[in-house]
């Protein structure tokens, strides 16, 4: 089993998504889909369901963001911290 930095994507509510990719890039989603979904034991996923989790996952473990985000670095910008 290979080890990917995303697990099973959850059944949700597809949502609607234009974008361009890059060639090179549209290559890797769909090879990284055939590989997510042959780990699970599930058809390959396609590439417009694997964006999000992506983007969720880099969010997720972005520091500089979450430094920013928490005001950290001055420039602000995201949630204010509750007591």
């Amino acid at each position: 089993m290979a080890k990917l930095k995303l697990g099973p994507i959850a059944d949700d509510k597809p949502v609607k998504l234009t974008v361009d990719l890059p060639a090179a890039l549209h290559r890797d989603l769909v090879a990284y889909g055939e590989i997510l979904g042959r780990d699970a034991g599930q058809p390959p996923i396609p590439p417009a369901r694997l964006i999000v989790p992506m983007l969720e996952r880099f969010i997720a473990t972005d520091r500089g963001f979450a430094k920013a985000r928490r005001g950290g670095s001055g420039s602000g910008g995201g949630k204010e911290k509750s007591l």
